[in-house]
């Protein structure tokens, strides 16, 4: 197949048309079929065989009498696909989803069709039993319908061909940790393509309004764009010899073997591209990895021999990654994996048999989604650009089409760290599209019990029951900062059922007591999985403070949509709750809330949540950086920790907490790492940790929503030792533009907006348009 490598004419990706599909195409059948490939020549087969790994080409050559002015076509498939229209790669998919909503991508092919013959091919693989949890899967497949019926030459049916790529098969994955990201791949070019034969026929392609047998795929259109795909180049080679990477050919002699140890320059997402030839059956390796690992031997203080150390450096590591293996065949070609590796390193060997191999050009793709930072902040501070950077860069590796905890390891979109990932898109990039998706798949994760799963969509079903508390979080930040609060109505019965939930464990105090499941609350490293102390009642402060928070978001959604008695409902709860949490968890001779009604143990983390959920801060935020003894908030949790000690008055010190951030960046690293633990860290890159690009613009620039929709405006900004403060945020209605100087503050609002100011404890009205105050300094 070739393979085109026009990559900017995919940054448009599949068109918005969706919104408007046909209803012949929502309500009946399609005439496209789902095909597959059955190997026995009679087309005997069995679903369970067509769970199994295997990739697959499918091919239908189409000759038009001219070159149409407009094509749309609906495609998906199961696991993933590649499109090419006469050999250019136009479309990749579908984004993930599950069974009930299987999406697919529309998109115009006019452009890259002639008069005359067209060949469409889609690369087609499932990975079976090693394939990424995220995926689920129901049976390999490929749908393509066109949109109009005089198209219908492209719609997929028997009439289509596909072959069977006979040479390629999984290569396992050994790092440390939990990894469910899928496998690498051995590609033996001699074997290469079986011969192509009539596609099998697995039905109709079917949405929900036709569907009458709740099995298979429900075709759901795609609520997001194409991923972005641009081409990049390495920054060095740390180990070996020649410029490959710049695109200078090396020759590597028969019976003979090369070692390159290639740096990326910061992680990324990408597709390699290897193009060879020659060389016979040798043999080549390319190994990925976010950071090379020291050989340090087991310590009295830690357990984990898995150390990376600085980032930067190389010397006396060794190679831990994922890995594809290629043998040639003599013949030149270009490999490509099929889906995206993230890497800072590659690791490049090759070993020769009788016949000198050539290698041409070695580059990659990157490949995410399409963000854009319109957020930007100006300062006398050389270190917040740097800070702001990095945070984009570890937002935008774990967003691909939906959200993920990390690119590398899992590519899994929790609700813990996904709350952090939505606000950053929308306070940075002013983007809510995988948001609202985001909050589709919580509310469509749901369990009979109530409560969402911790991750989705997932093939393996985990239950964090604080995640879903955090889910009623997210719905609360849309409201505030979305510019469309009426999608929420429909997500009010899965918020209802989560709080449902949580009211079965209420004791006759109210407090909650031994709730099942995994109850995660932070990566501390004397709290066992995460889960915050629970005293033998079945109490835990850091939840119970939880809990109360959320039910005061819960009460404002529903006042939003009229609900006033299951408003009241929730606030009742809060203040039945309040003093009895005061009189449990209240201990006068530390000042601070202990994380059990036993008093053993405190936290930063309960006494964050307490300040949050309305508590009197009182002396307790002065302690929460102090005490030495509390248990302290990872990277992750620090968002809560910065949020309380902000609405206690401490918004000034904000550039005074960034000490992990700035320990990161000494450590080499590009991107913020998994836990506070940085040198053990298992993964290199996770969004979670991105907080400050949504602290800089909310607590130090103090551009804050005072209303549903960001409808109005709370100005409060933390100057801290800054004096010369430009910045701007993204609106539902445009920009904010904030100017600050010593003595003046200069504020241009968008659209309708109106707000206020706050400085010193004064508070200024702003109207929609620019403002000018004076103000003591």
């Amino acid at each position: 197949m070739k393979k085109s490598i026009l990559f900017l004419l995919l940054l448009a990706g599949p068109l918005a048309y969706a919104q408007n599909l046909k209803p012949e195409l929502w309500n009946k059948s399609w005439k496209a079929s789902w095909i597959t490939y059955a190997e026995n020549p009679n087309h005997v087969y069995s679903l369970t065989g067509l769970k199994d790994y295997g990739v697959f080409k499918f091919q239908k050559k189409v000759s038009l009498a001219e070159k149409p002015s407009k094509c749309l076509i609906h495609v998906s498939g199961d696991n993933r696909y590649k499109l090419y229209i006469n050999g250019t790669w136009v479309s990749a998919g579908p984004a993930r989803g599950d069974l009930y909503f299987w999406n697919f991508e529309t998109l115009d092919i006019a452009p890259y069709l002639n008069a005359g013959g067209n060949t469409i091919e889609a690369l087609v693989w499932n990975e079976g039993k090693g394939k990424s949890e995220a995926q689920i899967s129901y049976a390999t497949g490929f749908i393509l319908q066109a949109d109009d019926a005089a198209q219908a030459v492209f719609n997929t049916n028997m009439d289509w061909t596909v072959a069977k790529n006979v040479g390629v098969s999984p290569l396992a994955v050994r790092v440390p940790g939990y990894y469910v990201a899928g496998a690498g791949e051995l590609q033996e070019y001699a074997k290469g393509w079986s011969p192509f034969i009539s596609a099998k026929s697995l039905g109709p392609g079917l949405t929900k309004g036709a569907s009458i047998d709740a099995k298979g795929w429900m075709l759901y259109p795609s609520a997001i764009p194409s991923m972005e795909l641009t081409s990049q180049r390495f920054a060095s080679i740390r180990k070996g010899e020649g410029d490959l990477i710049h695109g200078k050919a090396m020759m590597i002699p028969a019976n003979s073997s090369v070692d390159l140890w290639i740096d990326q320059g910061v992680l990324t997402n990408a597709y390699p591209q290897l193009t060879f030839s020659g060389g016979k059956d040798a043999k080549i390796g390319l190994t990925y990895a976010e950071g090379l690992y020291e050989k340090k031997a087991l310590s009295t203080t830690t357990k984990n021999s898995n150390h990376k150390g600085n980032r930067n450096d190389i010397e006396n590591k060794y190679w831990l990654g994922r890995k594809d293996s290629l043998i040639a065949d003599g013949a030149s070609h270009t490999f490509e994996s099929m889906t995206y590796r993230t890497f800072r390193y590659v690791r490049l060997t090759v070993k020769t048999e009788a016949e000198a191999l050539t290698l041409q050009d070695f580059k990659s793709v990157f490949t995410g989604f399409p963000f854009q930072a319109k957020a930007s902040l100006k300062s006398d501070n050389p270190l917040i650009p740097q800070l702001l950077d990095v945070g984009f860069r570890t937002a935008r590796l774990c967003a691909m089409e939906t959200y993920m905890d990390c690119p590398y390891y899992e590519q899994l979109q929790y609700i813990g760290d996904a709350r952090i990932q939505a606000l950053v898109s929308m306070y940075y990039a002013g983007d809510e599209r995988l948001v609202r998706q985001a909050l589709d798949h919580m509310d469509h994760s749901r369990i009979a019990e109530g409560i969402t799963l911790s991750r989705y969509p997932t093939d393996l079903h985990q239950q964090i029951p604080t995640f879903s508390l955090w889910y009623i979080g997210m719905l609360h930040d849309y409201l505030r900062y979305g510019k469309d609060p009426s999608f929420l109505k429909n997500k009010l019965a899965g918020m209802r059922g989560i709080l449902d939930y949580f009211a079965r464990f209420e004791g006759t105090d109210g407090t909650l007591q031994n709730i099942p499941y995994w109850t995660f609350s932070d990566w501390v490293n004397a709290w066992p999985r995460g889960i915050a102390p629970v005293s033998p009642s079945g109490r835990s402060a850091v939840i119970d403070f939880q809990y109360m928070w959320i039910l005061q978001n819960a009460a404002e959604i529903e006042r939003f949509f009229g609900y006033a008695d299951m408003a009241a409902r929730y606030e009742a709860k809060v203040k039945s709750m309040k003093p009895v949490l005061k009189s449990l968890y209240w201990d006068a001779g530390r000042g601070l809330f202990a994380d059990t009604e036993v008093h053993d143990k405190f936290s930063q983390h309960a006494n964050s949540l307490a300040i949050l959920a309305g508590f009197d801060a009182g002396g307790v935020s002065s302690k929460l950086l102090t005490d030495k003894d509390l248990a302290p908030a990872s990277i992750y949790f620090k968002y809560y920790l910065h949020l309380a000690l902000t609405k206690a008055g401490k918004g000034n010190d904000y550039v005074s907490w960034l000490d992990k951030w700035k320990e990161n960046i000494d450590m080499g690293l590009t991107t913020w790492a998994e836990t506070s633990d940085i040198s053990t860290s298992r993964s290199d890159c996770h969004a979670w940790g991105s907080s400050p690009n949504i602290e800089f613009f909310r607590i130090v620039l103090g551009v804050d929503s005072d209303a549903p929709a960001f409808s109005k405006v709370k100005i409060e900004p933390h100057l801290g030792e800054l004096k010369v403060v430009n910045g701007v945020v993204p609106h539902p209605q445009g920009e904010i533009k904030v100017q600050y100087k010593p003595g003046s503050a200069a504020i241009t609002l968008p659209g309708t907006v109106s707000g206020s100011f706050v400085w010193q404890g004064k508070k200024y009205p702003l109207k929609a348009g620019k403002n000018n105050l004076t103000i003591p300094r």
